[in-house]
């Protein structure tokens, strides 16, 4: 990896770090005007107040920061992967071989130092990848030229990080126009969304009342678009409250329940 992708790499997360700082800061004045709207509520009925103008330029800014945070995040998953080598592993050793010991030694070197050179946000995040396998996913299983996205819930079985996609499972039996039985799909890892850990609600990301996500729709495995209405709230209930897309009854728009480790960021460009 050259000088310059490792640059574009560190400042990507630098960025992705100031991004978060000041979502954590933008929560803090959220919270603040919570209680206050709590203790006192009828302070809204009062003459030239601007309580709820002030949260809504609040949620705002909080629908800015994270639609940025996954625009940055996107961005690092590109870069990222041009960490990965390109090729099969066969060809690989034929180059080594022929170039001899001491390249193959000189590119072992250069490989250290460019994995010791970054930050720990990106090293964490590659072992994060790898250490997918078993776990349970959700990915785009439809091609890029299709005029609609399907994401569905898959298991990983492999990570391959020689050809930089991952082997993955889909669990559930087909139709029977399509057959049955399980299906795996080779996947690009711009295809893949891990979910949040199931027993860690702490690593499930904050979406804000009106941010667009992407849920499993309950009794399904498969993810739709959908609206927050309202976020868990820690130690009481870790389930998200949900409008999903196109899921109209009787004129009107149920609210749905999904658990915190079913909901993902809306992936940028979503098409559905």
């Amino acid at each position: 990896m050259s000088s310059p992708d490792i640059v574009a790499i560190l400042e990507s997360s630098r960025e992705l770090d100031r991004i978060r700082k000041d979502q954590e800061e933008v929560l803090v004045e959220i919270n603040k005007m919570h209680k206050k709207l709590q203790a006192t509520p009828e302070v809204v009925e009062k003459p030239g107040d601007t309580s709820l103008a002030k949260l809504k330029h609040l949620y705002t800014q909080a629908k800015d920061l994270s639609e940025t945070e996954v625009n940055i995040s996107t961005a690092l998953l590109s870069q990222l992967d041009a960490l990965l080598p390109s090729g099969p592993p066969g060809q690989q050793r034929k180059r080594i071989v022929a170039e001899g010991g001491n390249e193959q030694k000189r590119k072992r070197m250069k490989t250290d130092s460019d994995i010791s050179r970054l930050s720990p946000s990106i090293r964490s995040q590659l072992e994060a990848w790898a250490n997918l396998k078993g776990e349970q996913v959700a990915a785009r299983v439809t091609g890029d030229n299709s005029e609609k996205d399907e994401w569905f819930v898959v298991k990983v079985i492999h990570f391959h990080k020689d050809m930089k996609e991952f082997e993955v499972l889909d669990e559930e039996p087909g139709d029977e126009e399509e057959g049955s039985g399980q299906r795996k799909y080779h996947l690009p890892m711009s295809r893949i969304i891990p979910f949040p850990k199931r027993n860690d609600p702490s690593t499930a990301p904050d979406f804000p009342p009106g941010r667009q996500v992407l849920a499993v729709y309950p009794g399904t495995t498969a993810l739709y678009k959908a609206t927050v209405v309202s976020p868990p709230r820690r130690r009481k209930t870790d389930d998200y409250l949900l409008e999903f897309d196109d899921d109209e009854e009787d004129g009107k728009m149920p609210q749905r329940t999904v658990p915190f480790h079913k909901v993902v960021a809306l992936p940028e460009g979503h098409r559905q």
